[in-house]
Protein backbone atom coordinates (compact mmCIF):
# COMPACT_ATOMS: atom_id res chain seq x y z
CA UNK A 1 0.00 0.00 0.00
CA UNK A 2 1.49 3.46 -1.05
CA UNK A 3 0.48 6.18 1.53
CA UNK A 4 0.98 9.62 1.79
CA UNK A 5 1.97 11.16 4.94
CA UNK A 6 1.99 15.60 5.56
CA UNK A 7 3.81 16.63 8.78
CA UNK A 8 2.67 20.51 8.83
CA UNK A 9 4.56 21.95 11.65
CA UNK A 10 5.30 25.23 12.53
CA UNK A 11 8.70 25.64 11.20
CA UNK A 12 8.46 23.46 8.20
CA UNK A 13 6.15 21.12 5.90
CA UNK A 14 7.22 17.21 5.56
CA UNK A 15 5.40 15.29 3.28
CA UNK A 16 6.30 11.90 2.17
CA UNK A 17 5.71 8.21 1.09
CA UNK A 18 5.62 5.28 2.67
CA UNK A 19 3.78 1.88 3.34
CA UNK A 20 1.80 -0.12 6.04
CA UNK A 21 4.71 -1.27 7.51
CA UNK A 22 5.81 2.50 8.72
CA UNK A 23 8.88 2.64 6.39
CA UNK A 24 9.29 5.89 4.38
CA UNK A 25 10.16 5.45 1.21
CA UNK A 26 10.32 9.29 -0.08
CA UNK A 27 10.22 12.93 1.20
CA UNK A 28 10.40 16.67 0.68
CA UNK A 29 10.23 19.24 3.10
CA UNK A 30 9.53 23.28 2.86
CA UNK A 31 9.44 26.24 4.97
CA UNK A 32 5.58 26.73 6.85
CA UNK A 33 4.27 29.35 4.70
CA UNK A 34 0.90 31.42 3.50
CA UNK A 35 -1.78 28.45 3.06
CA UNK A 36 -1.94 28.62 -0.83
CA UNK A 37 1.57 28.53 -0.96
CA UNK A 38 1.65 25.72 0.72
CA UNK A 39 -0.93 23.43 -0.27
CA UNK A 40 0.40 24.27 -4.20
CA UNK A 41 3.79 22.86 -2.75
CA UNK A 42 1.86 19.79 -1.06
CA UNK A 43 -0.13 19.05 -4.31
CA UNK A 44 2.58 18.96 -6.55
CA UNK A 45 4.37 16.52 -4.82
CA UNK A 46 1.63 13.92 -4.38
CA UNK A 47 0.17 13.86 -7.93
CA UNK A 48 0.90 11.08 -9.80
CA UNK A 49 2.62 9.13 -6.98
CA UNK A 50 -0.27 6.69 -6.65
CA UNK A 51 -1.11 7.16 -3.28
CA UNK A 52 -3.98 5.57 -2.11
CA UNK A 53 -4.54 7.25 1.36
CA UNK A 54 -2.94 10.46 2.85
CA UNK A 55 -2.13 11.26 6.80
CA UNK A 56 -2.30 14.50 8.10
CA UNK A 57 -0.69 15.75 11.00
CA UNK A 58 -0.99 19.61 11.30
CA UNK A 59 -0.10 22.47 13.88
CA UNK A 60 -3.20 23.37 15.82
CA UNK A 61 -5.86 24.62 17.00
CA UNK A 62 -7.75 22.60 14.01
CA UNK A 63 -11.29 21.32 14.10
CA UNK A 64 -11.94 17.41 14.29
CA UNK A 65 -15.44 17.41 14.72
CA UNK A 66 -17.13 15.83 11.45
CA UNK A 67 -20.45 17.05 12.27
CA UNK A 68 -19.20 21.03 12.07
CA UNK A 69 -18.78 23.57 9.49
CA UNK A 70 -15.35 24.18 9.87
CA UNK A 71 -14.28 20.67 10.31
CA UNK A 72 -10.87 19.88 8.65
CA UNK A 73 -10.18 24.15 9.19
CA UNK A 74 -6.97 25.09 11.41
CA UNK A 75 -8.80 27.65 13.88
CA UNK A 76 -7.10 30.15 16.24
CA UNK A 77 -3.76 30.01 15.02
CA UNK A 78 -1.69 33.20 15.52
CA UNK A 79 0.27 31.91 11.87
CA UNK A 80 -0.71 34.53 9.12
CA UNK A 81 -3.24 33.59 6.55
CA UNK A 82 -4.28 29.98 8.31
CA UNK A 83 -7.14 31.07 10.88
CA UNK A 84 -10.03 29.41 9.31
CA UNK A 85 -8.17 27.78 6.20
CA UNK A 86 -9.86 24.80 4.53
CA UNK A 87 -6.85 22.88 4.97
CA UNK A 88 -8.41 18.88 4.61
CA UNK A 89 -11.40 19.95 2.24
CA UNK A 90 -8.65 21.97 -0.01
CA UNK A 91 -6.81 18.64 -0.28
CA UNK A 92 -10.20 16.12 -0.51
CA UNK A 93 -10.77 18.45 -3.71
CA UNK A 94 -7.52 17.59 -4.99
CA UNK A 95 -7.00 13.90 -4.20
CA UNK A 96 -10.09 11.71 -3.83
CA UNK A 97 -8.69 9.10 -1.41
CA UNK A 98 -9.29 8.67 2.49
CA UNK A 99 -7.79 10.97 4.63
CA UNK A 100 -6.64 10.74 8.58
CA UNK A 101 -6.79 14.25 10.01
CA UNK A 102 -5.19 15.24 13.43
CA UNK A 103 -2.84 17.42 14.83
CA UNK A 104 0.66 16.92 14.78
CA UNK A 105 1.46 16.00 18.62
CA UNK A 106 -1.25 13.57 18.18
CA UNK A 107 -0.03 12.21 14.82
CA UNK A 108 3.41 11.54 16.56
CA UNK A 109 1.72 9.78 19.68
CA UNK A 110 0.11 7.59 17.40
CA UNK A 111 3.04 6.79 15.70
CA UNK A 112 4.99 6.27 18.57
CA UNK A 113 2.51 4.11 19.89
CA UNK A 114 1.96 1.93 15.97
CA UNK A 115 5.91 1.67 15.65
CA UNK A 116 8.09 3.73 17.96
CA UNK A 117 8.89 4.19 22.26
CA UNK A 118 5.18 2.85 23.17
CA UNK A 119 4.78 0.11 20.79
CA UNK A 120 2.49 -2.95 22.61
CA UNK A 121 1.25 0.24 24.95
CA UNK A 122 -2.11 1.44 25.08
CA UNK A 123 -1.14 4.76 26.06
CA UNK A 124 1.18 7.33 25.90
CA UNK A 125 1.82 11.10 25.98
CA UNK A 126 4.08 12.83 23.33
CA UNK A 127 5.54 16.12 24.08
CA UNK A 128 6.83 18.45 21.16
CA UNK A 129 9.04 21.14 22.25
CA UNK A 130 10.11 23.38 19.60
CA UNK A 131 8.96 26.18 18.41
CA UNK A 132 5.97 26.09 20.16
CA UNK A 133 4.53 23.05 22.84
CA UNK A 134 2.09 20.29 21.85
CA UNK A 135 0.75 17.49 23.65
CA UNK A 136 -0.30 14.06 22.18
CA UNK A 137 -2.56 11.66 23.96
CA UNK A 138 -3.04 8.34 22.95
CA UNK A 139 -4.92 6.52 25.90
CA UNK A 140 -6.84 2.74 25.78
CA UNK A 141 -5.96 2.27 22.40
CA UNK A 142 -7.03 5.71 20.87
CA UNK A 143 -6.15 9.17 19.80
CA UNK A 144 -7.99 11.92 22.51
CA UNK A 145 -10.43 13.93 21.37
CA UNK A 146 -12.95 15.66 22.86
CA UNK A 147 -14.32 19.37 22.76
CA UNK A 148 -11.46 20.07 20.71
CA UNK A 149 -8.50 18.25 21.18
CA UNK A 150 -5.34 18.78 23.98
CA UNK A 151 -4.23 21.93 23.95
CA UNK A 152 -1.17 21.18 26.64
CA UNK A 153 1.25 23.63 25.38
CA UNK A 154 -0.98 26.26 26.87
CA UNK A 155 -1.29 25.00 30.66
CA UNK A 156 -0.51 27.63 33.34
CA UNK A 157 2.70 26.89 35.54
CA UNK A 158 4.01 28.04 38.53
CA UNK A 159 6.94 30.52 37.40
CA UNK A 160 10.54 29.62 37.94
CA UNK A 161 11.29 31.81 41.35
CA UNK A 162 14.65 33.04 39.47
CA UNK A 163 12.55 33.85 35.84
CA UNK A 164 11.61 37.26 35.12
CA UNK A 165 10.71 37.04 31.80
CA UNK A 166 7.40 37.87 30.56
CA UNK A 167 6.72 35.18 28.60
CA UNK A 168 6.01 34.54 24.87
CA UNK A 169 2.81 32.99 24.38
CA UNK A 170 0.55 36.17 22.20
CA UNK A 171 -2.50 34.48 23.52
CA UNK A 172 -1.83 33.32 27.72
CA UNK A 173 2.13 34.97 27.64
CA UNK A 174 3.61 33.31 30.36
CA UNK A 175 1.76 29.34 29.97
CA UNK A 176 4.14 26.40 29.29
CA UNK A 177 4.62 27.13 25.82
CA UNK A 178 5.06 30.84 26.44
CA UNK A 179 7.94 29.97 29.35
CA UNK A 180 9.39 27.00 27.35
CA UNK A 181 9.57 26.87 23.66
CA UNK A 182 12.27 27.40 21.55
CA UNK A 183 11.25 31.18 20.48
CA UNK A 184 11.17 31.91 24.70
CA UNK A 185 14.57 30.54 25.36
CA UNK A 186 15.76 32.88 22.73
CA UNK A 187 13.90 35.70 23.68
CA UNK A 188 14.80 35.14 27.66
CA UNK A 189 18.53 34.72 26.96
CA UNK A 190 19.24 36.73 23.79
CA UNK A 191 20.18 33.65 21.59
CA UNK A 192 19.19 30.05 20.42
CA UNK A 193 18.98 27.55 22.80
CA UNK A 194 22.09 25.73 21.14
CA UNK A 195 24.25 28.63 20.95
CA UNK A 196 23.74 28.31 25.31
CA UNK A 197 26.48 25.72 26.87
CA UNK A 198 25.06 22.77 28.69
CA UNK A 199 25.84 24.17 32.56
CA UNK A 200 24.02 27.33 31.31
CA UNK A 201 20.84 27.67 34.36
CA UNK A 202 18.71 28.13 31.31
CA UNK A 203 18.48 24.31 31.53
CA UNK A 204 17.48 23.85 34.71
CA UNK A 205 14.70 26.33 34.38
CA UNK A 206 13.89 24.73 31.15
CA UNK A 207 13.54 21.23 33.13
CA UNK A 208 11.41 23.01 36.09
CA UNK A 209 8.70 24.35 33.86
CA UNK A 210 8.61 20.60 31.44
CA UNK A 211 8.94 18.63 34.33
CA UNK A 212 6.17 20.11 36.26
CA UNK A 213 3.81 19.82 33.61
CA UNK A 214 4.62 16.47 32.64
CA UNK A 215 4.19 15.60 36.69
CA UNK A 216 0.79 17.45 36.08
CA UNK A 217 0.07 15.41 32.90
CA UNK A 218 0.92 11.74 35.13
CA UNK A 219 -1.62 13.00 38.01
CA UNK A 220 -4.02 13.37 35.31
CA UNK A 221 -4.14 11.11 32.93
CA UNK A 222 -1.57 8.57 34.01
CA UNK A 223 0.30 7.61 30.74
CA UNK A 224 2.19 4.53 30.69
CA UNK A 225 4.85 6.22 28.56
CA UNK A 226 6.13 10.25 28.20
CA UNK A 227 7.59 10.64 25.07
CA UNK A 228 9.45 14.15 24.35
CA UNK A 229 10.36 14.94 21.11
CA UNK A 230 11.26 18.79 19.47
CA UNK A 231 14.37 20.84 18.68
CA UNK A 232 14.76 21.85 22.23
CA UNK A 233 15.24 18.00 23.00
CA UNK A 234 18.04 17.71 21.34
CA UNK A 235 19.91 18.97 24.06
CA UNK A 236 21.39 16.00 25.66
CA UNK A 237 21.62 17.14 29.15
CA UNK A 238 18.23 18.67 29.13
CA UNK A 239 16.25 14.60 29.87
CA UNK A 240 17.70 14.08 33.07
CA UNK A 241 17.21 17.45 34.81
CA UNK A 242 13.49 16.99 33.42
CA UNK A 243 13.23 13.09 34.85
CA UNK A 244 14.93 14.71 38.20
CA UNK A 245 12.54 17.74 38.08
CA UNK A 246 9.08 15.42 37.74
CA UNK A 247 10.47 12.80 40.82
CA UNK A 248 10.73 16.45 42.70
CA UNK A 249 7.24 17.67 41.45
CA UNK A 250 5.73 14.59 42.11
CA UNK A 251 7.25 14.00 45.96
CA UNK A 252 6.57 9.98 45.98
CA UNK A 253 2.61 10.63 45.88
CA UNK A 254 2.50 8.29 42.04
CA UNK A 255 3.63 4.87 43.28
CA UNK A 256 4.95 3.25 40.33
CA UNK A 257 8.09 1.59 39.72
CA UNK A 258 8.14 3.53 36.46
CA UNK A 259 9.17 7.26 38.97
CA UNK A 260 11.77 4.84 40.73
CA UNK A 261 14.18 3.10 39.54
CA UNK A 262 12.78 2.71 35.39
CA UNK A 263 12.24 6.54 34.92
CA UNK A 264 15.10 6.25 32.21
CA UNK A 265 12.46 3.58 30.28
CA UNK A 266 9.26 5.59 31.89
CA UNK A 267 10.38 9.73 30.15
CA UNK A 268 12.19 9.04 26.71
CA UNK A 269 12.85 10.75 23.23
CA UNK A 270 11.31 9.43 20.42
CA UNK A 271 12.00 5.54 19.69
CA UNK A 272 11.52 6.92 16.03
CA UNK A 273 13.48 9.65 16.34
CA UNK A 274 12.65 13.06 14.26
CA UNK A 275 10.41 10.94 11.94
CA UNK A 276 7.84 10.39 15.11
CA UNK A 277 5.54 13.36 13.09
CA UNK A 278 5.75 11.93 9.53
CA UNK A 279 5.43 8.54 10.56
CA UNK A 280 2.49 8.97 12.70
CA UNK A 281 0.76 10.98 9.79
CA UNK A 282 1.92 7.67 7.69
CA UNK A 283 -0.10 5.35 10.73
CA UNK A 284 -3.10 7.77 10.30
CA UNK A 285 -3.80 7.77 6.50
CA UNK A 286 -2.79 3.96 7.04
CA UNK A 287 -6.05 4.00 10.12
CA UNK A 288 -8.56 6.10 7.20
CA UNK A 289 -7.47 3.48 4.79
CA UNK A 290 -8.44 0.42 7.02
CA UNK A 291 -11.72 2.09 8.21
CA UNK A 292 -12.53 2.71 4.06
CA UNK A 293 -11.73 -0.92 3.60
CA UNK A 294 -13.79 -2.17 6.56
CA UNK A 295 -16.89 -0.49 5.44
CA UNK A 296 -16.91 -1.59 1.64
CA UNK A 297 -16.72 -5.06 3.63
CA UNK A 298 -19.94 -3.97 5.52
Amino acid sequence: MRIGAIEAGGTKFVCGIGNEHGEIEDRISFPTDRPEKNMSEVISYFEGKGVEAIGIGTFGPIDLNPESEMYGCVTSTPKPGWSGFPFLPTLQKAFNVPFGWDTDVNAAAYGEAVWGAAQGLDSCVYYTIGTGVGVGVYTEGKLVHGLVHPEGGHIMTRRHPHDHFEGNCPFHNDCLEGMAAGPAIEKRWGVKGHELPADHEAWEMEAFYLGQAIAGTILMLSPKKVILGGGVMHQEQLLPLIRAEVQRALNGYVVADELKGRIDEYIVTPGLGDNAGLSGALALGKAAAEKKLNLLNG
